[in-house]
């Protein structure tokens, strides 16, 4: 499989740029979850980080096109949304 060198935006990864699997479209997934073990041994703490277009300068680069942003609120508001389903409650 390839991978991607991204960088990663805000949160505790801010400014690392790891290597991410791409998927069959030649694109890294679009949440990427990274748990974090409890020290004291309790369920692990899940950081989100969203992909987003990579901000390019006016030329074009070969760098990298994705960037993950952190995402502080979670998985909240994730999921397919199918036209027949009823609207969440706020």
């Amino acid at each position: 499989m390839k991978s991607e060198d991204t960088p990663f935006v805000g949160g505790p990864l801010d400014g690392r740029v790891l290597p991410v699997l791409l998927g069959p479209t030649g694109h890294p997934p679009k949440v990427y979850r990274v748990p974090v073990p409890d020290d004291a041994g309790g369920p692990p703490t899940v950081l989100v980080y969203r992909r987003v277009a990579a901000a390019t300068g006016s030329r074009i680069s070969l760098g990298a096109r994705w960037q993950y942003d952190f995402d502080a609120e979670g998985d909240k508001g994730g999921g397919l949304k199918w036209p027949w389903s009823k609207p969440s409650a706020p």
